[in-house]
Protein backbone atom coordinates (compact mmCIF):
# COMPACT_ATOMS: atom_id res chain seq x y z
CA UNK A 1 0.00 0.00 0.00
CA UNK A 2 1.23 3.15 -0.66
CA UNK A 3 1.32 6.51 1.09
CA UNK A 4 1.23 9.80 -0.39
CA UNK A 5 2.08 13.05 1.27
CA UNK A 6 1.16 16.44 -0.43
CA UNK A 7 -1.53 14.76 -2.42
CA UNK A 8 -3.17 18.28 -3.52
CA UNK A 9 -0.67 20.25 -4.31
CA UNK A 10 0.66 20.37 -7.82
CA UNK A 11 2.79 18.04 -8.08
CA UNK A 12 1.01 15.48 -5.64
CA UNK A 13 -2.67 15.32 -7.20
CA UNK A 14 -0.90 14.74 -10.21
CA UNK A 15 1.02 11.58 -8.46
CA UNK A 16 -2.28 10.75 -7.68
CA UNK A 17 -3.83 10.40 -10.75
CA UNK A 18 -1.08 8.40 -11.92
CA UNK A 19 -1.29 5.79 -9.35
CA UNK A 20 -5.46 6.00 -9.71
CA UNK A 21 -4.42 5.05 -13.73
CA UNK A 22 -2.73 2.31 -12.75
CA UNK A 23 -4.86 0.90 -10.38
CA UNK A 24 -2.45 1.51 -7.14
CA UNK A 25 -3.76 0.43 -3.51
CA UNK A 26 -3.36 4.31 -2.68
CA UNK A 27 -3.90 6.45 0.79
CA UNK A 28 -3.59 10.14 0.53
CA UNK A 29 -2.53 12.00 3.69
CA UNK A 30 -4.81 15.11 4.34
CA UNK A 31 -4.55 17.93 6.64
CA UNK A 32 -8.77 18.42 6.56
CA UNK A 33 -11.09 15.82 5.65
CA UNK A 34 -12.79 17.64 3.04
CA UNK A 35 -9.82 17.42 0.77
CA UNK A 36 -10.18 14.10 0.15
CA UNK A 37 -13.12 14.37 -1.42
CA UNK A 38 -11.48 15.84 -4.34
CA UNK A 39 -8.58 13.78 -4.94
CA UNK A 40 -8.28 11.65 -8.16
CA UNK A 41 -9.91 7.80 -8.29
CA UNK A 42 -11.32 6.99 -5.21
CA UNK A 43 -8.47 6.45 -3.01
CA UNK A 44 -8.67 5.86 1.29
CA UNK A 45 -7.16 8.92 3.06
CA UNK A 46 -6.00 9.77 6.40
CA UNK A 47 -6.31 13.15 8.40
CA UNK A 48 -3.09 13.95 9.68
CA UNK A 49 0.47 16.37 8.67
CA UNK A 50 3.89 16.49 9.00
CA UNK A 51 3.93 17.55 12.68
CA UNK A 52 1.01 15.44 13.82
CA UNK A 53 1.84 12.45 11.67
CA UNK A 54 -0.91 9.24 11.52
CA UNK A 55 0.03 6.64 14.64
CA UNK A 56 2.08 4.10 14.55
CA UNK A 57 -0.52 1.46 13.45
CA UNK A 58 -1.74 3.57 10.22
CA UNK A 59 2.04 3.98 9.39
CA UNK A 60 2.87 0.48 9.70
CA UNK A 61 0.26 -0.25 7.02
CA UNK A 62 1.84 1.45 4.24
CA UNK A 63 5.37 -0.60 2.18
CA UNK A 64 5.91 3.21 -0.19
CA UNK A 65 5.58 6.44 1.34
CA UNK A 66 5.67 9.37 -1.65
CA UNK A 67 7.74 12.28 0.68
CA UNK A 68 6.60 15.76 -0.49
CA UNK A 69 6.28 18.84 1.65
CA UNK A 70 5.69 22.80 0.51
CA UNK A 71 9.41 24.54 0.26
CA UNK A 72 9.31 26.50 3.61
CA UNK A 73 11.80 27.51 6.50
CA UNK A 74 10.55 24.05 8.49
CA UNK A 75 10.97 21.89 5.80
CA UNK A 76 13.49 19.77 6.80
CA UNK A 77 12.47 20.20 10.90
CA UNK A 78 8.81 18.31 9.53
CA UNK A 79 10.15 16.03 7.61
CA UNK A 80 12.32 14.82 9.90
CA UNK A 81 9.26 14.75 12.37
CA UNK A 82 7.28 12.49 10.06
CA UNK A 83 10.30 10.34 8.98
CA UNK A 84 10.95 9.48 12.86
CA UNK A 85 7.64 8.62 13.02
CA UNK A 86 8.00 6.06 10.37
CA UNK A 87 11.13 4.88 12.13
CA UNK A 88 9.02 4.15 15.58
CA UNK A 89 6.35 2.65 13.55
CA UNK A 90 8.92 -0.17 12.99
CA UNK A 91 7.95 -1.11 9.15
CA UNK A 92 10.63 0.78 7.64
CA UNK A 93 8.52 1.65 4.19
CA UNK A 94 10.52 2.20 1.05
CA UNK A 95 10.29 6.47 1.35
CA UNK A 96 10.48 8.42 -2.86
CA UNK A 97 11.70 11.49 -1.39
CA UNK A 98 11.18 14.49 -3.68
CA UNK A 99 14.29 17.16 -3.20
CA UNK A 100 15.33 19.59 -5.94
CA UNK A 101 18.13 19.30 -8.45
CA UNK A 102 21.51 20.69 -6.80
CA UNK A 103 20.82 19.02 -2.97
CA UNK A 104 23.03 16.52 -4.22
CA UNK A 105 26.05 19.13 -4.62
CA UNK A 106 27.24 20.12 -1.25
CA UNK A 107 28.70 23.06 -2.90
CA UNK A 108 24.97 24.32 -3.93
CA UNK A 109 24.29 26.88 -1.14
CA UNK A 110 20.56 27.43 -2.32
CA UNK A 111 18.70 27.42 1.13
CA UNK A 112 16.00 25.00 -0.68
CA UNK A 113 18.58 22.36 -1.40
CA UNK A 114 19.98 22.57 2.05
CA UNK A 115 16.52 22.06 3.29
CA UNK A 116 16.78 18.69 1.16
CA UNK A 117 20.10 17.55 1.72
CA UNK A 118 19.36 18.35 5.67
CA UNK A 119 16.36 15.52 4.87
CA UNK A 120 18.34 13.37 3.56
CA UNK A 121 21.01 12.67 5.46
CA UNK A 122 18.36 12.05 8.24
CA UNK A 123 17.15 9.17 5.91
CA UNK A 124 20.57 8.06 5.34
CA UNK A 125 21.77 8.17 9.51
CA UNK A 126 17.94 6.51 10.17
CA UNK A 127 19.00 3.69 7.18
CA UNK A 128 15.28 3.43 5.53
CA UNK A 129 15.37 2.45 2.16
CA UNK A 130 14.86 5.73 -0.41
CA UNK A 131 14.61 6.78 -3.84
CA UNK A 132 15.42 10.60 -4.36
CA UNK A 133 13.45 12.22 -7.48
CA UNK A 134 15.64 15.94 -7.75
CA UNK A 135 13.22 18.07 -10.21
CA UNK A 136 14.68 20.59 -12.05
CA UNK A 137 12.64 23.92 -11.84
CA UNK A 138 8.68 23.47 -12.94
CA UNK A 139 7.57 24.75 -15.88
CA UNK A 140 4.40 25.48 -13.82
CA UNK A 141 6.87 28.56 -12.31
CA UNK A 142 6.91 30.37 -15.47
CA UNK A 143 2.93 30.71 -14.47
CA UNK A 144 3.81 33.51 -12.74
CA UNK A 145 4.98 35.78 -15.14
CA UNK A 146 1.63 35.56 -17.22
CA UNK A 147 0.32 38.46 -15.78
CA UNK A 148 3.22 40.96 -17.06
CA UNK A 149 3.17 38.67 -20.38
CA UNK A 150 -0.51 39.93 -20.73
CA UNK A 151 -0.07 43.27 -19.83
CA UNK A 152 3.53 44.36 -21.12
CA UNK A 153 5.02 41.67 -23.58
CA UNK A 154 7.69 40.72 -20.73
CA UNK A 155 8.83 37.58 -18.95
CA UNK A 156 10.92 39.29 -16.29
CA UNK A 157 13.53 37.82 -14.00
CA UNK A 158 17.30 37.68 -12.80
CA UNK A 159 18.38 34.76 -14.42
CA UNK A 160 21.17 36.57 -16.79
CA UNK A 161 22.34 34.44 -19.59
CA UNK A 162 21.78 31.13 -17.51
CA UNK A 163 19.62 28.26 -18.70
CA UNK A 164 17.55 26.05 -17.08
CA UNK A 165 16.02 22.03 -17.78
CA UNK A 166 12.49 22.92 -17.09
CA UNK A 167 10.60 20.12 -16.71
CA UNK A 168 6.67 19.90 -16.39
CA UNK A 169 5.07 18.58 -12.69
CA UNK A 170 2.85 16.25 -14.67
CA UNK A 171 6.52 14.29 -16.24
CA UNK A 172 8.08 14.18 -12.35
CA UNK A 173 4.30 12.70 -11.49
CA UNK A 174 4.73 10.26 -13.84
CA UNK A 175 8.52 9.10 -12.92
CA UNK A 176 6.95 9.17 -8.87
CA UNK A 177 4.18 6.45 -9.51
CA UNK A 178 6.82 4.54 -11.63
CA UNK A 179 8.66 4.44 -8.97
CA UNK A 180 6.14 3.79 -6.06
CA UNK A 181 4.50 0.74 -8.22
CA UNK A 182 7.85 -0.85 -9.38
CA UNK A 183 11.25 -2.42 -7.66
CA UNK A 184 14.81 -1.81 -8.12
CA UNK A 185 14.71 2.04 -7.59
CA UNK A 186 16.02 1.56 -3.91
CA UNK A 187 18.96 4.19 -3.38
CA UNK A 188 18.93 5.65 -7.09
CA UNK A 189 18.61 9.49 -7.76
CA UNK A 190 16.87 10.78 -10.35
CA UNK A 191 17.34 14.57 -11.57
CA UNK A 192 14.21 14.69 -13.64
CA UNK A 193 14.73 17.25 -16.52
CA UNK A 194 13.02 18.40 -19.49
CA UNK A 195 14.37 17.95 -23.15
CA UNK A 196 16.87 21.03 -23.39
CA UNK A 197 17.84 23.70 -21.08
CA UNK A 198 16.58 27.11 -22.05
CA UNK A 199 17.45 30.47 -21.20
CA UNK A 200 14.48 32.53 -20.11
CA UNK A 201 15.47 34.65 -23.41
CA UNK A 202 14.42 31.01 -25.19
CA UNK A 203 11.63 31.09 -23.43
CA UNK A 204 10.20 34.33 -24.30
CA UNK A 205 10.78 33.11 -27.92
CA UNK A 206 8.41 30.04 -27.24
CA UNK A 207 6.11 32.15 -25.54
CA UNK A 208 6.24 33.91 -28.93
CA UNK A 209 5.69 31.47 -31.10
CA UNK A 210 3.10 29.50 -29.31
CA UNK A 211 0.91 32.58 -28.31
CA UNK A 212 1.56 34.41 -31.70
CA UNK A 213 2.49 37.47 -30.06
CA UNK A 214 6.02 39.13 -29.22
CA UNK A 215 7.14 38.62 -25.71
CA UNK A 216 10.77 39.68 -25.01
CA UNK A 217 12.99 38.94 -21.76
CA UNK A 218 13.95 41.60 -19.24
CA UNK A 219 16.89 40.38 -16.85
CA UNK A 220 15.34 42.48 -13.55
CA UNK A 221 17.81 43.14 -10.75
CA UNK A 222 17.67 41.08 -8.04
CA UNK A 223 16.83 44.04 -5.95
CA UNK A 224 13.72 44.74 -7.69
CA UNK A 225 12.76 40.94 -7.78
CA UNK A 226 12.76 41.02 -3.99
CA UNK A 227 10.70 43.81 -3.42
CA UNK A 228 8.15 42.20 -5.87
CA UNK A 229 8.29 39.00 -3.87
CA UNK A 230 7.74 40.61 -0.69
CA UNK A 231 4.33 42.60 -2.12
CA UNK A 232 3.38 39.71 -3.18
CA UNK A 233 2.73 38.25 0.22
CA UNK A 234 6.06 35.59 0.04
CA UNK A 235 7.58 35.40 2.96
CA UNK A 236 11.40 37.09 3.63
CA UNK A 237 12.46 33.46 3.71
CA UNK A 238 11.06 32.82 0.86
CA UNK A 239 11.61 35.87 -1.30
CA UNK A 240 15.74 35.13 -0.26
CA UNK A 241 15.55 32.05 -0.98
CA UNK A 242 14.25 32.38 -4.43
CA UNK A 243 17.04 35.37 -4.94
CA UNK A 244 19.31 32.39 -4.13
CA UNK A 245 18.01 30.38 -6.58
CA UNK A 246 18.57 32.59 -9.47
CA UNK A 247 22.04 33.32 -8.74
CA UNK A 248 22.30 29.54 -9.09
CA UNK A 249 20.42 29.81 -12.27
CA UNK A 250 23.15 32.81 -13.37
CA UNK A 251 26.10 30.50 -12.91
CA UNK A 252 24.95 27.67 -14.90
CA UNK A 253 24.09 25.53 -11.73
CA UNK A 254 20.22 24.45 -13.43
CA UNK A 255 21.39 23.85 -16.99
CA UNK A 256 21.64 20.02 -15.87
CA UNK A 257 19.40 17.97 -19.09
CA UNK A 258 19.31 14.51 -18.02
CA UNK A 259 17.18 11.25 -19.65
CA UNK A 260 16.00 10.34 -16.40
CA UNK A 261 12.48 10.95 -17.31
CA UNK A 262 12.41 8.60 -20.14
CA UNK A 263 14.75 6.08 -18.30
CA UNK A 264 11.97 5.54 -15.56
CA UNK A 265 8.48 6.12 -17.35
CA UNK A 266 10.06 4.69 -21.43
CA UNK A 267 7.83 8.29 -22.60
CA UNK A 268 10.17 11.49 -23.38
CA UNK A 269 10.05 15.09 -21.06
CA UNK A 270 7.58 17.58 -22.90
CA UNK A 271 9.01 20.28 -24.25
CA UNK A 272 7.94 23.71 -23.06
CA UNK A 273 6.33 24.48 -26.32
CA UNK A 274 3.98 21.57 -26.15
CA UNK A 275 3.35 22.74 -22.11
CA UNK A 276 2.69 26.25 -23.36
CA UNK A 277 0.03 25.14 -25.60
CA UNK A 278 -1.73 23.08 -22.66
CA UNK A 279 -1.80 26.43 -20.73
CA UNK A 280 -2.63 29.23 -23.30
CA UNK A 281 -5.60 29.54 -20.84
CA UNK A 282 -3.63 30.57 -17.82
CA UNK A 283 -1.56 32.81 -19.70
CA UNK A 284 -3.95 34.42 -21.78
CA UNK A 285 -6.45 34.80 -19.43
CA UNK A 286 -10.26 34.69 -19.56
CA UNK A 287 -12.00 35.45 -22.85
CA UNK A 288 -13.15 38.95 -23.23
CA UNK A 289 -16.87 37.88 -23.49
CA UNK A 290 -16.61 36.41 -20.21
CA UNK A 291 -16.52 37.80 -16.93
CA UNK A 292 -13.51 37.69 -14.47
CA UNK A 293 -12.82 34.37 -12.28
CA UNK A 294 -13.45 35.29 -8.73
CA UNK A 295 -10.56 33.41 -7.71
Amino acid sequence: MILVTGATGRVGYQVMEALADAGADTTAMVRVEAKAADLPGTPAHVVASFDDPPPAEVLRAFDRVFLLSPADEEQAVLETVFIDALVTAGHRPHVVKVAADGFQDPGCDVRFMRSHRDVAMHLDAVGLPVTYLAPSIYMENLLAAAETIREAGVIAAPAGQGRVGFVAARDVAAVAAKVLTSDDHDGATYVLTGPEALGYRDVAARISAVFGRQVDYQDQPPKHTRELLLDSGLSHWNADGTLELFEWIRHGGAATVTADVREVTGADPRPVQDWLGKERGSFLGPSPDLPPSAF
